[in-house]
């Protein structure tokens, strides 16, 4: 099953996508929208062009575990991509999923000046692969 992740951000937005068996992911890349419609649209489009089966929105939990205001958020996103692309949504908890990416640019030697293009489809293959491990 063919699953793209979504790292959703205000700004930036992050998109990774697994092979047909489920075993690795790699980034898809990152849209620039700040503007949620047109967000919604193209991750749709890029559902479809990479024949995705399944949408993996990435859910910014608390590190108590609660819901804050942007988990609220990623779950109205995840409901609005199910309506506009027909397939099934589910979170999945990120919490430090940026870190972890930030810190795989740096071990990469990666300056920190070209994190910012890459960081967010680097934490949505971070938060896919957590996922794919876990099944």
């Amino acid at each position: 099953m063919i699953i793209l992740a979504i790292d959703y951000g205000a700004q930036r937005t992050g998109l990774a996508v697994c092979d047909p068996m489920g075993i690795l992911a790699s980034p898809v890349g990152v849209l620039q929208e700040s503007n949620r419609k047109k967000l919604v649209a193209a991750v749709a489009r890029a559902a479809r062009e990479q024949r995705a089966e399944l949408l993996l929105v990435g859910l910014p939990l608390r590190t108590d575990g609660t819901k804050g205001e942007k988990a609220l958020a990623c779950e109205l996103f995840a409901r609005e991509l199910e309506q506009a692309s027909g397939l099934p949504a589910q979170l999945w908890d990120e919490r430090f999923t940026t870190v972890a990416a930030h810190q795989a640019l740096h071990a990469a030697h990666r300056r920190e000046k070209s994190h910012k293009s890459v960081v967010d489809a680097v934490a949505a293959v971070i938060l896919l692969q957590s996922y794919l491990d876990r099944k």
